[in-house]
């Protein structure tokens, strides 16, 4: 028959070993995310290397090959909009003031609201800096009437 020492040694082992793999798995996650998006993002700009590789070796003009670039080039062209991101921040901040006024409590509530101000703070700076060809091209037309 065991006897009620070994059985209390054997449990207190197993949460000693219990309690250091936790934060050696922290450890680890804080690792292999970073190395996993490396590597997605290494293999799939891959193949448009290769693929700019090949195209440049089988032409000769320079100018068709900076054309060809622009089409694998995937930045956008148009400027942001801070006005559309503001709106989108202020009903982030109201769906978390929300949530902390009827459920979680008084912090989620000033968290809602530091974001909706943020939102709106960055609403007006897209109607204080226009950021659109069009709107860049009136604002300086208006400032030349005055």
């Amino acid at each position: 028959m065991l006897s009620l020492r070994y059985i209390n040694k054997k449990y207190k082992t197993m949460e000693y070993q219990t309690a250091l793999l936790i934060p050696i798995f922290g450890i680890l996650t804080g690792i292999i995310i970073p190395l996993a998006v490396f590597i997605w993002l290494y293999k799939d700009a891959k193949g448009k290397r290769e693929t700019i590789l090949e195209i440049s070796k089988h032409l000769d003009e320079p100018a068709k090959l900076e054309e060809l670039l622009k089409i694998f080039d995937e930045r956008k062209k148009e400027p942001i909009d801070y006005r559309r991101g503001g709106v989108i921040t202020i009903f982030v901040g109201i769906g978390l003031y929300m949530l902390g006024f009827l459920a979680l409590g008084k912090v989620l509530e000033g968290l809602g609201a530091l974001v909706g101000l943020i939102g709106i703070g960055t609403m007006i700076a897209g109607y204080l800096y226009p950021n659109t060809g069009k709107e860049l091209t009136d604002a300086v037309e208006e400032f030349e009437k005055k």
